[in-house]
């Protein structure tokens, strides 16, 4: 009975520290959008590739839902890929809105744009289909 105990122990203290990794790990790559979209343009390296930056826009929330999504998936203790990819998804939605808002309000070198916005939502979306493709095939439950 006490070995039994002593498992069950370990086994819990294991399942926390993914847990503690997707946050921590989500929480920074939040942190890191933030930064690179509210830091003055002029701070930046200037990349001559046309639309470079929806590129960048596009990656960035794709990261950022599937970090969020994984971290959400870990917390609801989730068998189904469906609840955690929409809190990922509309937190990044959300989020991307918000950063537009605060570049225009809270920036004196940029500004805000729609089409980021949807080049948020675009990276987002495709993060949502590459998770449901890949839940199709592996078994996401072992995340």
């Amino acid at each position: 009975m006490k070995l039994i105990h002593c498992f069950q122990v370990n086994h819990t203290k294991s399942l926390l520290v993914p847990k503690g990794l997707y946050f921590w790990i989500a929480l920074s790559w939040t942190g890191v959008i933030a930064y690179f979209c509210l830091t003055p343009s002029s701070n930046l390296p200037t990349v001559s590739v046309p639309y470079v930056d929806k590129f960048v826009h596009v990656s960035f929330h794709f990261a950022f839902t599937l970090f969020w999504f994984l971290f959400f998936k870990k917390q609801l203790s989730s068998q189904n890929v469906i609840k955690p990819l929409v809190f990922a998804f509309t937190l990044s939605v959300f989020f991307g809105v918000v950063i537009e808002i605060l570049q225009g309000s809270c920036t004196t070198t940029r500004r805000g744009d729609f089409i980021d916005v949807l080049a948020n939502t675009t990276g987002a979306t495709l993060a949502v289909y590459v998770i449901l493709v890949l839940s199709k095939f592996h078994r996401l439950d072992k995340i």
